[in-house]
């Protein structure tokens, strides 16, 4: 994706206003969505041994941050690229039960990330679980997750249309639900990225499920890593973004993996040799509870709702010299 310049753009508040507007909608956000998903405000680390197996390899191809610490010896520590695997072993050490969770402020550094209007090397998120009984682990369970997480953005939707009603952007009444056979399908000649954007502007927002495994034309819609979204019960929540002219995912979300699907996705991936890390040891044998969860954008929620043309605007990162001043000549001013 190109750095985008959209024709006649107007940021509409200015950055201070932009910065009230920004703690409005995380304080709004994360207090509406602990109350209505029953999750509990946990502290989490930033960086974790390699050893424990706890980081996220994302597709597998991103490389982490990695360094030494001088009084760990012998071990490399890596700043995490998602939280997936620590939040399950967090629920089991803390003593979470079903209908129980957390959530947590996740940052990391994408270093491999190409940087565009959408991706920045600063990721900021929500990242969330809950305990669930393992007869909970269908597509009406992650369904129903979806649906609370849309209503919550709604409700946002509303509170900053009320504080800034000349800056909040209109969003779909509804969501719409979708397997990627199903938008392969659909548009059998587009590729996946062409195929979200054409189903995300005819619906307005969509859950895209089932990612991960190969399509029916021999590829995955998208990566997954292997250990810990179950690929049959998993998916991205995407808006339609006018400013852009394209879907936003504004979050990836899933029903972990249990013990056979666990089995199953390494092997597809060619990963067993993760099983003698601790925490696929203690998922391999029963010790990790059942769980639903994801994370969810926080710049990426604050571009949506404020129709901003660059997520640099709402967070602070770096970026390019040449980025920042051709942005800048298009009144998007990067934070």
């Amino acid at each position: 994706m190109a750095l985008i310049l959209p024709a006649g753009y107007d940021p509409v508040l200015t950055i201070r206003e932009t910065q009230e507007a920004i703690k409005f909608i995380r304080d709004l956000f994360q207090k509406e969505f602990g109350r209505q998903m029953n999750l509990e405000r946990v502290s989490a680390p930033l960086f974790v041994e390699k050893s424990s197996g706890l980081n996220d390899n994302l597709s597998g191809i991103e490389r982490p941050v990695r360094f030494d610490i001088k009084d760990i010896q012998r071990e490399d520590i890596e700043v995490v690229q998602s939280l997936a695997k620590w939040k399950r072993m967090a629920l089991a050490k803390y003593g979470y039960k079903p209908g129980e969770g957390l959530y947590t402020n996740m940052n990391a550094i994408r270093r491999d990330e190409d940087l565009d209007n959408l991706h920045s090397s600063y990721v900021d998120q929500w990242d969330w679980e809950k305990v669930i009984s393992k007869d909970q682990r269908t597509k009406e369970t992650l369904r129903d997750a979806v649906r609370t997480i849309f209503k919550v953005i709604k409700h946002l939707e509303h509170g900053v249309w009320y504080k800034y009603p000349q800056a909040v952007n209109k969003l779909a009444d509804d969501i719409f639900f979708i397997t990627s056979e199903e938008l392969l399908q659909k548009y059998p000649d587009k590729t996946p990225k062409e195929r979200e954007d054409l189903i995300a502007k005819e619906y307005g927002c969509v859950f895209i499920e089932e990612i991960g495994s190969r399509l029916s034309n021999g590829k995955p819609h998208d990566g997954r890593a292997p250990d810990y979204d179950d690929w049959s019960l998993n998916g991205d929540i995407l808006f339609w973004f006018e400013p852009l002219k394209c879907a936003l995912e504004i979050s990836s979300m899933g029903i972990r993996v249990d013990e056979e699907a666990l089995e199953r996705q390494l092997e597809l991936a060619n990963c067993q040799n993760r099983k003698s890390f601790d925490y696929h040891k203690k998922l391999l044998n029963g010790e990790l509870p059942y769980t639903i969860g994801g994370g969810i954008g926080q710049s990426r929620l604050c571009m949506l709702l404020l129709k901003r043309a660059h997520v640099g605007e709402v967070q602070a990162s770096i970026w390019p010299k040449e980025m920042i001043e051709t942005c800048a000549d298009h009144k998007i001013y990067l934070l």
